[in-house]
């Protein structure tokens, strides 16, 4: 069938000429309509239920909203975890399904679970599900600052004219926007005036909801034409509705205006926001899943730039502050960069060997013929143009010459082979490239086979780390069957073309310089090895066992550090702390920020926005932050933000990156690598475990950014009702809540219009009874009577205190400490974290303590890559079985496996020191790629054995036969990686980088050894079968 292809091949040259040319349009076509993303879309399926609890203290909201939203969803479909957040007046539960379900599936079983909670949750109270957001987040943040506008227009035009712009552009699921004034109409009562002229809270309230409205009264017909009737009472003049009637009294009509004033001021504030320590207000905008973020964004900046030119002449809109496209830009232009000087390598490489242009451009052709079939069948698999996939033709770049330098070489060889003979006995051109590229076919079709079959285990990793790297790994597997298809195919053809001509051949007679050079030297060093066999031997065996000592002694994590560019600083002060004063903080913390050199800019984001499911209470900000690095490196950066931020007193905080910590937030719903989750009942005893806990272990080598979730109580004043007297004056339960919250939160009446804006209209008391404790005591309630009295005659005020946000998992309370690792690898700090907590934490009955984070998904990923890794290897071994029949070659051929082994450990060694996820994969490609060489050793020794050939002369000749084609395969493959080792720092080549080291290292040993430990073990075993052969005779 095989042997069919490639005659098919060299007889149909226009057919398979227009295949390349078509598949090169295609690709090209291909790759400019693919979507390009940072990483794959690694969003776990999450619905996010939120609800507004209208101001209940968070055991409130627990109790009576929380708890009924996670009883009806645990046991669905598919359900894997659910987590809460309770606060004042919000409810957060996030439900998460296992990897792989469908999310609109998903977000259906959660709404018909939420329709059965509309009978236990209170009146007004309905759970909300969050827009389908991407784990890449927040894809934008724009910020709105203003010399002479007001703090409340800017919100207003933040709300009424960029929101409504930037929702209507395709892709964006939310925009959230936090700052400024939010613009409210305000009723505010004054109760001695109300007591006076006999109107109780209800009459008011009732006045007020006619403020907007108006009325229609059907048709009236007349002079020819239909007349609709509409009353028109809606007004926005603050003077008109205070002069709305409330009712008569003594034949006086009391007005709106004679017991309250109508004003326009701000709603009560959750959230402050400031860009560069300057007050601003923030948008950011969220994508949904499976969009192109450059196309996204690039679209809102369109829309942006027509909206900035409506706005006030001193309104100034910055859409820098974070633009996640910028590190995709970079990202992807890096590992692009990586691929190109990759290539050039392999070019170099191909030229110093084969000395031909002719031959170099014939192994060149492979690589953009195989890349652009590789970026077609990712289109039609739905995949999108990302590191990853970059990052696995990358790697492969070096690989997919492979089949074609071997091919190559071979059909050049026996060209001139056939060339050196004289005329007559000379054999036809087309029989020499067709047997010449024949011989070789099965050992490149097994090599490539066993590639592929050694990234198979990748296919076996679960969760976020599988969506990160199957496509890796599929890129890199696609990219080698495109190049096998091409060195079948297109390079025969191009052979028989461009090499088959008589001058061309008289001229190349001869090797190339680098070829004699290289083969006079090895065959030399071939010949001591052989007579020294154990010289050579049992130092490589002592070297092997050494670098598997040393594997066991290199740390462990899960992904290397992402390099983006910004940073995103969580910072939180004790629980009870009022919004001014955590702003004031978060303004000292951007200051001192700012004085580092490399800092570009800074935006801020205090307390929440309405309704957004990765705000912070009020206690809590969250800094964005822009650097370029200048003559410092990475570390010495962060040394520094750490030491400035510590001089910010109360705060704990808590660094990462926009992705990272996202990525670090969906594994254990932290935004930290490691999460010590602490399980049990009281909140009182969960935050004393938790400081115990923190105290224990802050002083670990290289542990930063400990801290405990501040879940202390916060100051509450609790208005008891006492039911004695509320039954004397004649004030029902009810009444009395309903007066509690009306009176002090407000209650929204209406929504006044300005054209096509809506703002609320809220009714509460004047400030007189509203800011203090005695304020509140004094306030005046209607009585049955129809007169008012204070509260204190019916109510103990009291203060105490209370939790100020409760944090659950799985319907059980947690408390979470987090941290951060710096200048050590994760593993061994958890594994000291875990001696540590053993030897010193005392945990009551019904507590218990559980480790989330990076590493129980790095350790999970590497045992599941362990298994399948052993499975790989006997499938190995049974392909290479299929190919030489024989149980003793094939062991032969799988020593190259431990030869890889000593660079790449060694090479993991002098760099990082660390292996991760992505270090694993590369031993994975790399026992791969290794074994190549070793197949095309032996197939050659048993092609002379055939023709009879004695074993040491088969030994000699047939290594320095295939001495080219081994160097060149190697070379290439292991040099076509160095320019992602050299700037593995750089944004995008973070993940492959670890990989490349490893493929790097040990192709560099693996190749070294093998073409003399491979020799020698061949020797030895023929020379026993054959003594033993003689014993039997």
């Amino acid at each position: 069938m095989l042997n069919k292809i490639i005659k098919y091949s060299l007889e149909n040259k226009l057919f398979v000429l227009l295949g390349a040319v078509l598949l090169i349009v295609g690709g090209v076509l291909t790759s400019q309509r693919m979507d390009v993303d940072v990483f794959p879309d690694l969003t776990a399926p999450t619905v996010a239920v939120m609800t507004d609890a209208h101001g209940m203290s968070a055991e409130e909201v627990e109790r009576l909203v929380t708890f009924h939203i996670e009883t009806s969803v645990n046991g669905a479909t598919n359900v894997r975890r659910v987590r809460s957040a309770s606060m004042q007046g919000y409810s957060f539960v996030w439900v998460e399904f296992d990897w792989g379900a469908d999310i609109f599936k998903a977000r259906q079983i959660v709404s018909e679970k939420m329709v059965t909670l509309g009978e236990v949750l209170s009146e007004g109270i309905v759970p909300v599900l969050a827009p389908q957001s991407s784990i890449m987040g927040e894809i934008l943040f724009i910020g709105l600052k203003s010399d002479s506008t007001s703090q409340m227009e800017l919100r207003t035009l933040a709300d009424w004219v960029v929101k409504p712009a930037i929702l209507a552009t395709g892709g964006v699921s939310q925009v959230t926007i936090i700052g400024g004034d939010y613009k409210q109409y305000q009723i505010l009562a004054d109760p001695q005036k109300m007591d006076f002229l006999g109107i109780s809270m209800n009459e008011l309230a009732q006045a007020g909801r006619t403020f907007s409205a108006n009325s229609s009264g059907g048709v009236v017909r007349d002079f020819g034409n239909e007349y609709m009737i509409r009353g028109m009472a809606r007004s926005n003049d603050l003077d008109e509705l205070g002069d709305t009637h409330i009712k008569t009294v003594n034949n006086r009509p009391v007005v709106v205006s004679d017991v309250a004033d109508v004003v326009i001021g701000s709603a009560v504030k959750y959230g402050e926001a400031s860009e560069n320590a300057e007050p601003a207000v923030i948008i950011a905008i969220s994508k949904q899943p499976n969009i192109n973020t450059l196309r996204v964004t690039e679209n809102i900046e369109r829309n942006l730039v027509e909206i900035e030119k409506t706005l006030p002449s001193d309104v100034k809109m910055n859409t820098r502050i974070f633009r996640q496209a910028d590190f995709i830009e970079s990202s992807v232009r890096n590992v692009g960069s990586a691929m190109l000087e990759g290539a050039l390598f392999v070019v170099i490489i191909l030229f110093l060997f084969l000395a031909s242009f002719r031959t170099t451009i014939i192994s060149i052709v492979a690589i953009p013929l195989s890349l652009l079939g590789t970026i077609i069948v990712l289109y039609f698999l739905g995949m999108n143009i990302n590191t990853m996939t970059l990052g696995g033709m990358t790697i492969a770049i070096g690989s997919l010459v492979d089949d074609a330098i071997i091919d190559v070489e071979n059909v050049y060889k026996r060209l001139k082979q056939n060339h050196r003979k004289s005329k007559p006995e000379r054999r036809p051109v087309f029989n020499v490239v067709l047997d010449a590229s024949v011989e070789i076919r099965a050992s490149i079709l097994n090599a490539t086979l066993i590639i592929i079959v050694a990234f198979i285990p990748l296919f076996f990793l679960t969760g976020m780390e599988g969506r990160m790297l199957k496509p890796l790994g599929v890129a890199f597997i696609v990219a080698l069957f495109m190049s096998l298809i091409v060195a079948m195919t297109v390079t025969p053809l191009m052979c028989k073309l461009m090499l088959s001509d008589e001058n061309y051949l008289n001229k190349n007679i001869k090797d190339s310089w680098l070829t004699r050079k290289l083969t006079t030297g090895y065959k030399r060093w071939l010949e001591w090895v052989l007579r020294n066999k154990k010289k050579v031997l049992y130092p490589t065996i002592g070297v092997f066992i050494l670098s598997v000592i040393l594997f066991f002694t290199l740390g462990r994590s899960f992904l290397p550090e992402f390099n983006e560019g910004a940073l995103v600083i969580t910072a939180v002060t004790k629980p009870g702390v009022s919004l001014e004063e955590t702003n004031r903080l978060g303004n000292l913390m951007e200051t001192e920020l700012l004085k580092i050199p490399e800092v570009t800019s800074t935006a801020r984001r205090t307390g929440r926005g309405e309704l957004d499911e990765h705000s912070q209470s009020t206690n809590g900000s969250e800094i964005d932050v822009q650097f370029k690095l200048k003559k410092r490196n990475n570390e010495e950066f962060m040394k520094e933000v750490r030491s400035a931020l510590g001089g910010v007193p109360g705060m704990a905080v808590t660094i990462g990156q926009p992705l990272g910590h996202r990525i670090d937030h969906m594994l254990s719903g932290t935004r930290a690598s490691i999460a010590i989750k602490l399980f049990g009942t009281d909140l009182s005893d969960l935050f004393m475990l938790g400081n115990q806990i923190q105290n224990s272990i802050k002083d670990i080598d290289g542990l930063v950014d400990v801290s405990v979730e501040q879940q202390t109580e916060t100051p509450q004043l609790q208005i008891r009702a006492n039911r004695g007297m509320l039954s004397k004056y004649g004030v029902s339960v009810e009444d009395f809540n309903k007066f509690i919250e009306l009176a002090f939160a407000g209650e929204k009446l209406a929504d006044i219009y300005e054209g096509q804006r809506s703002f609320d209209l809220v009714l509460r008391l004047n400030k007189n009874y509203t800011e203090s404790i005695d304020q509140v005591r004094s306030a005046l309630i209607d009585v049955g009577s129809g007169r008012k009295v204070p509260l204190e005659e019916i109510a103990d005020v009291v203060s105490v205190g209370g939790p100020s946000s409760i944090s659950r998992e799985n319907v059980q309370r947690k408390i979470v400490v987090s941290a951060n690792t710096s200048g050590r690898d994760l593993k061994s700090v958890v594994d000291d974290i875990r001696r540590n907590i053993e030897q010193n934490i005392t945990l009551p009955e019904g507590y218990r303590v559980e480790y989330g984070g990076q590493f129980e998904t790095a350790e999970n990923a590497a045992r599941i890559l362990f298994i399948t890794s052993i499975l790989a290897i006997c499938v190995i071994f049974l392909l290479l079985y299929g190919e030489f029949k024989d149980l003793k070659l094939s062991a032969i051929v799988l020593l190259n496996l431990p030869l890889a082994l000593i660079g790449g450990v060694l090479a993991i060694f002098f760099t990082s020191g660390v292996v991760s996820i992505p270090s694993i994969i590369g031993f994975i490609t790399l026992f791969g790629i290794a074994t190549r060489n070793g197949i095309l050793l032996i197939s050659r020794y048993q092609h002379m054995a055939q023709d009879g050939e004695p074993l040491h002369e088969r030994v000699l000749h047939g290594s320095i036969d295939r001495l080219n084609p081994i160097l060149m395969t190697a070379l290439t493959a292991a040099l076509a990686l160095i320019p992602l080792v050299v700037q593995g720092g750089k944004s995008g080549n973070e993940i492959q980088s670890p990989m490349a080291v490893v493929v790097l290292g040990g192709l560099l040993t693996s190749t070294l050894l093998n073409i003399f430990i491979v020799p020698i073990v061949y020797e030895l075993i023929e020379k026993k079968s054959e003594k033993r052969k003689q014993a039997d005779v």
